[in-house]
């Protein structure tokens, strides 16, 4: 089995019938289209849901096995009225630059013309014509972070089965905004623009709307900015209402620009107290989020809070397997030399090398979001100093503080909290405290989106050019 077959065994392949409470999100979603089938007395057939930890090209003899499966699973069911799929939307393989649009393409092959395809997307996706052409509905998750998994899984049901009783005839069209960008709902202007989603739903005509963020580090035709718009049986409606749409978040693009402060920049003043200090400052390194990609190791921030002896912090989650196992054979209280983090490859940055207590163990860690466990594998809770430090043998982005509380840190003791993901932390830290800051680190995920290095991606895109689409200015 290669390493990525095994990313995706690692967090759980199901096939069948999904337990409600299952890997974090495709049970809530599963749930709600069951329930929504049986208030019309509709019959449910599932099929096959993996998810893996984002990282490389998926090798194409993984994707080939798991769409193998899906397929499979779809024939035996058949025949269907509606076919719906949750899909995050920027899988690539290594033979394959839009996987999603290869399986919706793939599944209308087995249905036919007639069955209705319906799609729930994650923001950060790439939205391709292969996509559009070849199902009915797309829905995305209009929220940063992604808290409306079951309302637009909702909205995707019940949008499918007004088409499949021909009551709707859904059309889709998409509007460019030609750029690149990170845009998490919390604040202005981004609200505003989710916000104007729910207006532009209520006029005659329109199904739904939906604002495609994209995903900045994929390298593909089809990355950057976009909005999705469905109409009822009108192409030229939903194209003007893309268009409108695209215009206001094009309109924005400067004041979209993410906000990134130095390490010294955001914590200079800290070591004082002062009526600031009511609410620990939340440092995001979302250049090293797992969550987009990144090892998840990199140390340039944790080297820096060590630095700070008169500031008490804590940072998780740092994926070390090694470094956990040494503190296991130690056992807590023990003192050791550890050598953390840059371990994975060369966007890991450098090792650091700490003298550290072991305080907290965990061979089977997790954290809770929600009502929904998420497992983090082997774990150790060690300080250096001021500083407390969690480490897990999985590679996952942070969501919860009780990633850290769960091992015994005292979080209530911390001026600073630093947290390696770029946004989705913000759903439960945002309870403890909403002085948040993204830190440059100089991590794999870079946010200076004028510079990426794409090979395959046009360059013609904000911030990369000034105004590439004066049609939308």
């Amino acid at each position: 089995m290669s390493h990525h077959a095994r990313a995706f065994e690692e967090l759980g392949i199901i096939r069948g019938p999904v337990p409600s409470k299952a890997l974090a999100d495709v049970g809530p979603v599963v749930a709600q289209w069951r329930q929504c089938a049986h208030r019309y007395g509709d019959e449910v057939r599932e099929g096959l849901y993996a998810i893996a930890q984002p990282a490389g090209r998926v090798p194409a003899e993984t994707y080939r096995r798991l769409r193998v499966e899906i397929l499979d699973a779809l024939k035996a069911a058949m025949p269907v009225d509606i076919v719906l799929l949750f899909l995050h939307g920027a899988m690539v393989s290594e033979d394959v630059d839009d996987c999603e649009g290869d399986l919706i393409q793939a599944v209308r092959e087995v249905v036919g013309s007639d069955c209705v395809i319906g799609v729930e997307l994650d923001p950060h996706c790439h939205m391709s014509e292969a996509m559009i052409e070849h199902a009915d509905a797309i829905v995305l998750m209009r929220e940063y972070p992604h808290t409306d998994y079951e309302a637009r899984a909702v909205e995707l049901f019940e949008l499918c089965r007004a088409a499949a009783s021909g009551a709707t005839r859904p059309v889709m069209a998409v509007a460019d905004c030609h750029m690149v960008g990170f845009y998490p709902t919390t604040s202005q202007p981004m609200r505003g623009l989710v916000d104007r989603l729910h207006e532009v739903e209520q006029r005659p005509g329109v199904l739904s709307a939906s604002l495609v963020h994209g995903f900045p580090w994929g390298d593909v035709a089809d990355a950057g900015t976009k909005v999705l718009v469905v109409a009822n049986d009108d192409s030229a409606l939903a194209g003007r209402v893309a268009t409108e749409l695209a215009q206001a978040f094009y309109r924005a693009r400067h004041a979209l620009l993410p906000r990134l402060e130095t390490i010294d920049e955001a914590l200079d003043g800290m070591a004082v107290p002062g009526p600031e200090a009511l609410m620990p400052r939340v440092l995001a390194d979302a250049g090293d989020n797992p969550g987009g990609g990144a090892p998840g190791d990199h140390t340039v921030l944790l080297a820096a809070l060590v630095r700070r002896t008169g500031l008490r912090s804590a940072i998780g989650i740092v994926c070390d397997a090694e470094a956990v196992d040494a503190c296991l054979a130690a056992g807590i209280g023990a003192q050791l030399t550890l050598c953390i983090g840059g371990k994975a490859g060369a966007s890991s940055g450098q090792p650091l090398t700490l003298e550290v207590t072991v305080r907290g163990l965990s061979r089977s860690h997790r954290q809770w979001v929600g009502d929904i466990d998420d497992p983090l594998g082997r774990a150790a809770w060690v300080r250096s100093g001021p500083t407390d430090i969690v480490l897990a043998s999985r590679r996952q982005q942070i969501l919860s503080p009780d990633a850290l509380t769960g091992l015994g840190v005292p979080l209530h003791e911390a001026r600073v909290i630093a947290v390696k993901s770029s946004h989705h932390y913000y759903g439960e830290f945002s309870k403890l405290s909403t002085d948040c800051h993204v830190v440059e680190t100089g991590a794999a995920l870079s946010m200076d989106f004028a510079r990426l290095p794409y090979q395959r991606r046009d360059l013609n895109f904000f911030p990369a050019v000034g105004n590439p689409a004066p049609h939308l200015a």
